[in-house]
């Protein structure tokens, strides 16, 4: 995937992660959150594109949302 399209699928995926994970955010947050965890989760499960297609980068950006979600509250907790 090019980096424009972790970018958008990103945005989405930041959405639906922050749904998934209940946090309130506002929609910048929103879309760095998933735009972050698509690029990690993109070049992470990259391989996974071959095997399941386009599919397997839309599950890695929310995977790797999820991550930056997660890291992001143990962070701002331990501070």
């Amino acid at each position: 995937m090019s980096v424009v399209v972790l970018i958008v699928v990103g945005a989405a995926a930041g959405f639906l992660a922050t749904r998934l994970m209940r946090i309130e955010a506002d929609i910048p947050t929103t879309m760095f959150i998933g735009i972050v965890g698509a690029l990690i989760g993109g070049f992470v499960l990259r391989f996974l594109t071959s095997v399941m297609g386009a599919m397997a980068g839309f599950v890695g950006a929310v995977l790797g949302a999820l991550l930056v979600i997660w890291l992001w509250q143990a962070w701002r907790n331990r501070r």
